[in-house]
C-alpha cells in the first residue's frame, strides 16, 4: 500500500541519513587527522552507528509482518552479527574500542549499507538505476567476507580483556555449581560467525542472479 511504502521510504532515508553522516565524518577526520583519527573513531560517531543499528532491527519486523520481500534468516543473521560485535563485544570494552579493527569495520558497514539504502529509496519511487543495482548486488560479494574477518578480528582482540576483567562470565554458587566462561562462548561463536558467512554469501549470489543474471530488475534487500 501507498502508507507502508511510504513508511519504508522513510524507514531508508533515516538509514541513510545516519549512516551518510558516519560515512562522512569518517572520511572528514582521515582527511584532517590522518592516522590519528582511526583510534578515535568509535568516540566520535560510535553513537550513532549504534543508533542505526537498533534501528535495523525493524528489518526483521518488516520481514515478518510481510511489507518487506526478502528472506528471513540472512537478514537475522547479519543484524545479530552486527548487534553481538558492536554492542557486547566493542561498547563493553573500552580497550577494544581504541583499536584500528574498530575504523576498519565501521567504514565497510557504511559502505554497504549507504549503498543498500541509497537502492532501496529509489525502488520505493519506482527508480531504477542499472549502474546502482549492479553495485547494491555485486558489491556485498566481496565486502561482506571483510567485514566478517573484522568482526572475527575484533573479537579475538577483545577475548584477552574479558579473561582479565570476567565481563558476562557467570558462577553461580552452590548447590548449582554452574558458570558461563565467556570468552569460550565467544570462542564458539567465531565458528557460528563463518558458518553464517557462507549461508549469507550463498544468499547473495542467488539475489545477484535473480536480479542480474535474467535481467529482471526489481526491489529487494540485499
Amino acid at each position: 500500500s501507498f502508507t507502508m511504502n511510504t513508511y519504508l521510504f522513510v524507514y531508508d532515508l533515516m538509514q541513510f541519513c545516519g549512516h551518510s553522516w558516519i560515512f562522512t565524518n569518517m572520511i572528514i577526520r582521515f582527511m584532517t587527522f590522518g592516522k590519528d583519527s582511526l583510534a578515535d573513531t568509535f568516540y566520535s560517531i560510535g553513537l550513532v552507528m549504534r543508533l542505526c543499528q537498533l534501528l535495523s532491527v525493524l528489518e526483521i519486523l518488516h520481514i515478518l509482518i510481510g511489507i518487506e520481500k526478502s528472506r528471513l534468516l540472512p537478514r537475522l543473521l547479519q543484524i545479530t552479527e552486527r548487534i553481538i560485535v558492536l554492542f557486547v563485544v566493542i561498547n563493553s570494552q573500552e580497550e577494544v574500542q581504541g583499536k584500528y579493527v574498530v575504523c576498519v569495520l565501521f567504514f565497510l558497514w557504511n559502505l554497504l549499507d549507504l549503498v543498500r539504502y541509497t537502492y532501496n529509496m529509489l525502488a520505493r519511487m519506482g527508480l531504477y538505476y542499472l549502474p546502482l543495482t549492479w553495485l547494491n548486488f555485486s558489491l556485498c560479494i566481496p565486502l561482506y567476507p571483510l567485514s566478517v574477518l573484522a568482526k572475527a578480528f575484533a573479537i579475538c582482540v577483545s577475548l584477552p580483556y574479558f579473561e582479565s576483567f570476567g565481563t558476562y562470565s557467570i558462577k553461580l554458587p552452590l548447590p548449582f555449581a554452574f558458570s558461563i566462561y565467556f570468552p569460550y562462548v565467544l570462542k564458539m561463536y567465531l565458528l557460528v560467525l563463518f558458518v553464517g558467512m557462507c549461508f549469507i554469501i550463498q544468499n547473495y549470489f542467488s539475489e545477484r542472479k535473480a536480479h542480474l543474471g535474467t535481467g529482471n530488475i526489481k526491489s529487494k534487500r540485499s
